[in-house]
């Protein structure tokens, strides 16, 4: 198995949670853990050590002071470290952090729609790029913030990640259980392809995703038993009898599709997976991974570019209209007047140049909403 030097950026709640799991994967791999507050992060890595040492797993492990915002140092950090794998979760400000608004608007919040949120999400991620490509240093990069949107903006300008984690993946183990428990087959038996953008995969967890648009193939022995099941009926057990806990524990699914994707490169597995994002396209896709990243594994019947116009229908549920090919980004009218009224933020239509003026204005404008309730 070859050794593998991992970066990674981002230890907030996600970060930490995939970091928990990643070294304890097989090998002997080399983690340099960076962010901004060096003693938490030090003492937030030992965590994960030395539980990985008390399993077993001899992990190395180190932390740097990284500010990803500073494109310069950070790529001098990447140089000089020279990572094979890049793990990022960094975020300007994580989607749980509602808890100082009063309850209806952090209601009116989760329902609405995240495009229109995007530059919290894009920034740092972009810097992160900016940084690799300034490096001049190849590395597979997974990606944990709003891939199947941050993505294909960054593909615009050759800087797409290699894949994210998590969105439709999350819901995989659910999809394929529910499925064994109506043919009456083992789980081992079940597999499963699905197509869709976070917005659908999202709420099929929740609630219900409507007549959102998704592509699935069941798979029971490698055949296609599709027709043999609902998908109405089969979706209702997800927050149904196989509802499971959101928020900040509800990460832990997240988590592990990181670790899914990470050991499939790692050991070079060559396994199908599911994540959003990959090699820059929009929406979510089932992917096989190894040790020279991911391809798509689209199920027999479904074409590549039909894929692509089923996940830019999805795009759109969740606030995204399009995405030119410089990078700017337009949001649903809809959608963005939804953040007009709670905010009074108001950006129709994003250039890529622009995400840090219109990250610091969505921040200001949450900052001061939350001003008149405290």
């Amino acid at each position: 198995m070859t050794s593998h030097r991992v970066l990674v950026v981002g230890m907030g709640n996600l970060g930490s949670l995939i970091f928990d799991l990643v070294v304890r994967v097989s090998g002997r791999h080399t983690f340099l853990v960076g962010g901004r507050n060096l003693d938490y992060l030090r003492q937030r890595a030992n965590l994960s050590l030395l539980a990985a040492i008390q399993l077993g797993y001899t992990p190395d492990v180190t932390c740097t002071l990284l500010d990803v915002e500073n494109i310069e140092r950070t790529a001098e950090t990447i140089a000089r470290f020279r990572p094979t794998i890049i793990l990022c979760a960094a975020t300007l400000r994580p989607l749980d952090t509602t808890h100082t608004l009063p309850e209806q608007i952090t209601k009116q919040l989760a329902a609405a729609p995240m495009g229109p949120r995007l530059p919290f999400y894009l920034l740092l991620v972009y810097r992160l790029m900016q940084a690799l490509h300034l490096a001049k240093h190849p590395a597979i990069v997974l990606n944990a913030i709003y891939p199947d949107v941050v993505h294909p903006i960054l593909s615009k300008v050759g800087l797409a990640p290699t894949t994210g984690i998590g969105d439709l993946a999350n819901n995989i183990p659910a999809i394929r259980l529910a499925v064994a428990w109506k043919l009456g087959k083992p789980l081992e038996q079940i597999e499963v392809r699905l197509v869709a953008a976070r917005h659908v995969s999202y709420w099929m967890s929740r609630s219900d995703s409507g007549n959102a648009p998704l592509h699935l193939t069941i798979l029971v022995n490698g055949e296609d038993q599709s027709h043999l099941l609902d998908q109405k009926t089969l979706f209702k057990a997800l927050p149904g009898t196989l509802k499971r806990i959101g928020g900040t524990t509800g990460l832990l699914m997240t988590a592990t599709s990181a670790a899914a994707i990470y050991t499939a490169i790692v050991e070079n597995i060559g396994r199908v997976e599911h994540a959003p994002g990959p090699n820059g396209l929009p929406g979510g896709y089932p992917v096989r991974v190894d040790s020279q990243g991911v391809q798509l594994a689209l199920p027999e019947g479904l074409s590549r570019e039909a894929a692509i116009r089923l996940n830019q229908a999805g795009l759109a549920c969740d606030g995204i209209e399009r995405i030119e090919e410089n990078g700017t980004v337009y949001f649903t009218e809809k959608e963005a007047t939804i953040y007009k009224t709670l905010f009074g933020y108001e950006c129709q239509r994003m250039p890529l140049h622009e995400v840090e003026h219109w990250a610091r204005e969505l921040s200001s404008r949450y900052q001061a909403l939350a001003k008149e309730y405290n």
